[in-house]
């Protein structure tokens, strides 16, 4: 696919794969929906405790890179700035997701109200960048949380070829948080590696950054995940951090790409880990479609995934 956009692909069908388990905590009970399935990529029926959409769509965090995704087809030109109005378009007042955000304030004076929301569910970063983008404020990112939506959102575009100094522009209109630019970074930089054919993206990564003072809490967290190679359980993941922040959702992302010899398998650790599972299907599907072609994402799971067709059109 040209500008790379298998990569984008990689990363969009492991996020689908993935959607229907996202964020189940309990592993107990994550095991009851697994049990007996060798593949329980795109379980029919939603079991994420907090929001239900339809199987084969894609939960926020993918969700912001398609609309940067649109943004690029429509031209590139003033991208920031039309990124902007998308965003607050897809997002914004009068969309579902901003529907359900205020459908959220209210169910939270009930005892139990998960599992009441039907649609999306709009993440922190986000809200905060649509109330800043409406403000009109030069900065628009949100500051609150360490999470994925800037790797996210900056996919696309830096396949395009753009830059790693225009990539953190791209990266600050979601979020300016300083842990989520410099993850946002290692992992392109991972990627980059293995789209131009290093055999081991994760030690060129080691090689080329073991002296840059950005990179050296990641690169220590790199060699101690290497002591748990030998054999892959949820448990480390447990340890390692299964929610959607940094670092621990790019630690159990490292140590599901160690861990696995192929896409496929590696989502499915993802996925079978719990937790926050579609933050880490974006970056370890994108990874896995870098280093091993397109042929790496299964055709049936392709299938399977709404936005795949848009993104298979630009071939």
């Amino acid at each position: 696919m040209k500008n790379n956009l298998h990569v984008f692909l990689g990363a969009t069908v492991a996020d689908a794969a993935a959607r229907p388990l996202h964020w189940v905590y309990d592993q107990k009970e994550l095991n009851i929906h697994i049990k007996g399935k060798k593949d329980f990529s795109f379980l029919k029926k939603s079991k994420s405790p907090f929001y239900n959409i339809k199987t084969g769509k894609v939960s926020g965090y993918n969700e912001i890179g398609q609309v940067m995704f649109k943004t690029l087809l429509e031209g590139h030109y003033n991208i920031e700035e039309r990124l902007k109005k998308n965003i607050l378009k897809n997002f914004g007042p009068g969309s579902i997701y901003w529907k359900n955000l205020s459908l959220r304030s209210k169910y939270k004076k009930v005892k139990d109200w998960r599992g009441m929301i039907k649609g999306p569910w709009i993440h922190q970063n986000i809200i905060e960048t649509v109330k800043n983008i409406k403000l009109k404020k030069k900065i628009t990112g949100g500051k609150k949380v360490n999470e994925s939506d800037g790797f996210c959102a900056a996919l696309p575009y830096f396949l395009y070829g753009y830059d790693f100094k225009s990539l953190k522009k791209i990266i600050a209109i979601v979020t300016i948080s300083k842990i989520s630019l410099k993850y946002a970074l290692a992992k392109f930089y991972l990627i980059d590696f293995a789209l131009k054919g290093a055999q081991d993206p994760i030690n060129e990564f080691i090689k080329k950054f073991k002296t840059d003072p950005l990179f050296k809490r990641i690169i220590k967290d790199i060699k101690k995940i290497k002591r748990f190679k030998k054999k892959f359980k949820p448990i480390i993941i447990k340890k390692l951090g299964m929610a959607c922040s940094y670092p621990g959702t790019f630690n159990s992302s490292i140590y599901a790409i160690m861990n696995s010899k192929n896409y496929k398998e590696a989502i499915l650790k993802t996925i079978k880990a719990g937790g926050c599972n579609c933050s880490r299907a974006n970056f370890v599907g994108a990874y896995f479609a870098a280093l091993n072609g397109a042929d790496a994402i299964p055709q049936s799971w392709i299938k399977k995934t709404i936005s795949a067709k848009k993104i298979l059109s630009q071939k």
